[in-house]
């Protein structure tokens, strides 16, 4: 099932995916498979899946495959994802980073 992306997700999606078309590939990836499907992430809201979100966000560089690729790390080890991206030790650091 979809979860809608949050106004922040939104605002950094935009600024990591300049190109129109790679950016609603990018959303529609996030809104199915970074969604309910995280292996044991509690907080499915849409602004619960925020700190993953931007996590794979940032790793993919703006790279639809990278997307894609580290979207598949977080089905299996969310926690990777979050260490990765430096997001792993401040449960506030996705909030602070800024593409």
């Amino acid at each position: 099932m979809a979860v809608e992306l949050s106004s922040l997700t939104q605002a950094r999606l935009a600024s990591v995916f300049a190109n129109v078309e790679h950016r609603t590939q990018a959303s529609e990836l996030l809104e199915t498979e970074c969604a309910e499907d995280l292996s044991l992430w509690n907080d499915v809201s849409v602004e619960g899946l925020d700190r993953v979100r931007l996590a794979v966000l940032k790793l993919s560089g703006g790279e639809l495959q990278r997307l894609r690729d580290t979207v598949a790390l977080a089905k299996t080890d969310w926690r990777d994802v979050l260490v990765a991206a430096g997001f792993g030790n401040d449960v506030m650091a996705h909030l602070k980073w800024r593409p």
